[in-house]
């Protein structure tokens, strides 16, 4: 099988312009899936790579170098030289969930969320909406600051961003609601701070179960008015009572179409953890797992069934020796 794996940041999704803060966590999430997948039997990987970033040299890996001009062209080569395509992009302007449509409509096997649950996924204000109807504890969401009545901190970010990018915090409500009366508010969501622990899980979706792999800590601190993500440690947390385990098989059963790695992000309060946002790609707390499990993450996606409706599927058993969350 030949797997086409495209990090867009990596990958030649920014050729055209400058490379972005965040390109190491696109290097990271980059390097940890094709070396996983190289490791395959029966596994050959083709990527994509931005011309201005070094070239590595591995076996089972084939690197083809792109730029601006050729970008286009050196992607549909690498979709049509494919069996299989693992994307990880920005959700944001519909960007992954294009390009997971266009895998879909050449007829390749997309490891990865489907369109429509990208789409929800990709927007906080819907994810919240969703998870909410669905009776998932999830922090309230709003696109002004004006119906909040919260007294506490207030939290404004992008709709459509991930993880902390552009991430403001505001000591209390009137400072949100100025904010926003002097620079508009269009594209952003509004939310109460939580006072909590910051975790993010790790989790592997297929119709009718969900795997949790892990439970991840992540370092976020407040710094010049804003929050900014320093990281993460990967297989942090224990589970004993299965609440984690139980969070991910109602988040995945609120959204159906989630399907491979999914990252969901938490705060664990004291009343319970609540959810913050689903990102329906690979996270950088991907790039510690295979160590940490003891198993290969990736071999474990491509040996999931392809998405079908969930009454027509029994779920696979996806490992042994680890939590498994299904519907009773």
């Amino acid at each position: 099988m030949k797997v086409f794996v495209f990090e867009y940041v990596t990958g030649g999704g920014f050729a055209s312009m400058a490379l972005p803060g965040f390109l190491h966590d696109g290097e990271v999430m980059w390097q940890a899936l094709v070396d996983d997948l190289r490791a395959l039997d029966g596994v050959d990987v083709l990527t994509l790579r931005d011309c201005r970033l070094p070239r590595p040299a591995m076996d089972k890996v084939e690197i083809i170098e792109t730029e601006a001009h050729r970008f286009s062209e050196d992607y549909r080569h690498c979709l049509t030289l494919s069996d299989a395509v693992w994307p990880v992009a920005p959700e944001e302007a519909g960007i992954l969930e294009s390009l997971n449509q266009e895998i879909l409509t050449a007829g390749k096997r997309l490891l990865g969320c489907r369109p429509d649950a990208v789409r929800i996924a990709a927007s906080k204000h819907a994810t919240a909406q969703r998870l909410g109807h669905a009776g998932i504890p999830v922090v309230p969401t709003s696109t002004s600051p004006f119906p909040m009545t919260t007294k506490g901190p207030v939290v404004a970010k992008p709709d459509e961003g991930a993880g902390c990018q552009d991430t403001m915090y505001f000591y209390n409500q009137a400072s949100a609601e100025e904010w926003t009366l002097e620079e508009g508010s269009a594209g952003f969501v509004f939310q109460p701070f939580l006072s909590g622990e910051p975790l993010s899980l790790s989790v592997l979706c297929q119709p009718g179960s969900c795997q949790l792999l892990s439970v991840n800590r992540q370092h976020i601190r407040l710094e010049d008015g804003q929050l900014r993500f320093h990281g993460v440690t990967p297989h942090a947390l224990p589970d004993p009572d299965g609440r984690y385990a139980s969070l991910a098989l109602h988040v995945a059963s609120a959204i159906p179409g989630l399907w491979g790695y999914v990252g969901i992000d938490l705060i664990d309060t004291e009343s319970g953890p609540v959810v913050l946002e689903v990102n329906p790609r690979l996270t950088v707390s991907y790039a510690g797992l295979h160590s940490m499990l003891g198993f290969n993450p990736a071999g474990k996606v491509l040996a999931l069934p392809d998405h079908q409706p969930m009454s027509a599927l029994p779920p696979a058993n996806l490992m042994n020796d680890t939590r498994v969350a299904r519907p009773l």
